[in-house]
C-alpha cells in the first residue's frame, strides 16, 4: 500500500490528515454519491453492487453504463477483518473501552486476541 504524505494544520498540534489508498465497504454504501465522492478524491473502492441497482442499470441497456469494478478477493479479506473485530467486541472491556490511555487499551485488545487465539 502506498502511503500518502500527511498534511498538517497550521497550528501543528492536530493529528495529520491522510487520504486512504482504498476503501472496502458493504452494500449499504453502494450508491452513486458515495462512489462519486471516492472517485473524485482518487480513492479506490471495493463495494458490491446492490441487486436492484444492477437490474435498473441493465434495464437501461447501453445508457446504463458499465458495472462498477469489484474485487472479490479483497472483499473476502474485509469480511475476515470484520469477523475478527466482532470477536474482539465480545469482550466487554474492548467493546466499551473504559481505558483512558491508548497503551492500556492496546494491552486489553492484545489480551483479548490472545484468549481468542488460544481458544481456537
Amino acid at each position: 500500500m502506498t502511503e500518502w504524505p500527511s498534511i498538517h494544520h497550521s497550528s501543528g498540534r492536530d493529528r495529520p490528515r491522510k487520504k486512504p489508498v482504498s476503501v472496502a465497504a458493504d452494500k449499504a454504501y453502494s450508491n452513486s454519491p458515495c462512489r462519486q465522492y471516492l472517485r473524485r478524491r482518487g480513492i479506490r473502492h471495493t463495494i458490491p453492487e446492490k441487486v436492484d441497482s444492477q437490474v435498473v442499470r441493465l434495464r437501461k441497456g447501453s445508457r446504463g453504463g458499465r458495472p462498477p469494478g469489484f474485487d472479490e478477493d479483497r472483499y473476502k479479506k474485509r469480511n475476515t477483518v470484520e469477523r475478527a473485530v466482532n470477536k474482539l467486541k465480545n469482550f466487554r472491556a474492548v467493546a466499551t473501552r473504559y481505558d483512558k490511555r491508548g497503551y492500556v487499551f492496546l494491552g486489553t485488545v492484545t489480551a483479548a486476541a490472545l484468549v481468542i487465539w488460544l481458544r481456537s
